[in-house]
């Protein structure tokens, strides 16, 4: 999400997301070419923390075409059955990867260290193969990193934010989550490297053991981590605050709103955000008056922020004890108390923040 953080305007990419989709297919093409070298090099070795990361390496692969039907079903235009849309189904399948990668890698990769731990050691044949797939794949995922970072990166900047903060805020988990796991995967990598390293010259397979046991952790911490930002998500959170607030300015500054009552804004997926508004209207309006301001309003609120998909605004007094409860059970007594006494001073532009 691109937000100009001064006039609250947006810029997207639409719900389709080409540079997302870009960023997937770069790390479905990696992975798939990882997976296939890191099994034959498993294969060959015998290495636990080989087969630890081929099992990461499909894991992501699977994930990226997880991404890929993400994309493709939260572009289809609302019908009769979603009327809002299918923005939502990008979290659902992002979060379907999430459990893809504490099963497919995180679980398999402990079996293969507690499996290294327990049998007795055995040397390694042909290291030399693991070494090359390890590098090749460093090169690989390197690549796909990059990829996304600059996508993510570009992102954050236009949107004011740090990357940090972006990663833990954004609407978009498909490059999020293409840049959580190759990091990962690249942290994997020389894990792998380093268990083969430490099996060659010790002879000790508790190393490689080891070293699958902390691929396996590392996958875990990233899927729960995953799977919280998309539960999130999912769960019916506010847009970005900033757009909030520049809604709030804008509909306040509206000549036929006297305040703002009540607001209230919901992600229904990436580039898509549902906002309802209840409004304290000029009481000299006529019926047909207020008609065509909650047109025009809402015309208005659309134009100037392209992630708004619907508006849906309702009149309301401003002393209404009903809507004064929701606001103090929705944003704490301190906001329900302010708006009391914008209330009873006649003052415009009681403003949820």
């Amino acid at each position: 999400m691109a937000t100009d953080a001064a006039q609250g305007t947006v810029q997207r990419e639409g719900p389709g997301g080409g540079e997302s989709t870009a960023t997937v297919l770069v790390a479905l093409g990696a992975n798939a070419l990882i997976a296939v070298a890191k099994g034959v090099a498993a294969v060959v070795t015998g290495s636990a923390a080989m087969a630890a990361e081929t099992a990461h390496s499909v894991a992501d692969t699977v994930n990226e075409v997880f991404l890929l039907t993400a994309l493709r079903t939260s572009a289809r235009p609302a019908d009769r059955e979603h009327p809002l849309g299918y923005g939502r189904a990008r979290y659902f399948w992002a979060l379907v990867a999430a459990g893809s990668i504490f099963v497919t890698g995180a679980l398999y990769s402990a079996f293969e260290g507690v499996e290294a731990l327990t049998s007795e050691s055995h040397e390694l044949e042909s290291p030399l193969v693991s070494y090359v797939v390890l590098a090749v794949a460093f090169v690989l995922e390197g690549s796909s990193l990059l990829k996304g970072l600059k996508q993510t990166r570009g992102e954050a900047r236009a949107n004011r934010q740090s990357f940090r903060r972006f990663l833990r805020t954004s609407d978009d988990p498909t490059a999020t989550t293409v840049v959580f796991e190759d990091s990962a995967a690249l942290i994997g990598l020389l894990l792998a490297a380093a268990g083969t390293a430490l099996h060659q010259v010790t002879g000790s397979g508790v190393y490689d053991g080891i070293a699958s046991l902390c691929i396996a952790l590392l996958l875990a911490l990233i899927a729960v981590r995953l799977g919280r930002t998309n539960m999130r998500l999912l769960t019916g959170v506010q847009a970005d605050p900033r757009l909030v607030r520049a809604v709030l300015v804008q509909l306040g500054d509206e000549p036929e709103v006297e305040a703002v009552v009540d607001l209230l804004t919901v992600q229904l997926g990436t580039d898509q955000v549902l906002v309802c508004a209840r409004l304290d209207l000029v009481d000299e309006l006529s019926s047909t008056e207020v008609e065509r301001a909650a047109v025009r309003i809402g015309r208005s609120v659309r134009e100037r922020f392209p992630d708004v998909a619907e508006v849906f605004l309702e009149p309301v007094p401003r002393d209404d004890a009903e809507v004064r409860e929701r606001v103090r059970v929705r944003y704490g007594e301190d906001l329900a108390t302010r708006m009391v006494e914008e209330a009873a001073d006649g003052t415009r532009g009681a403003r949820p923040s």
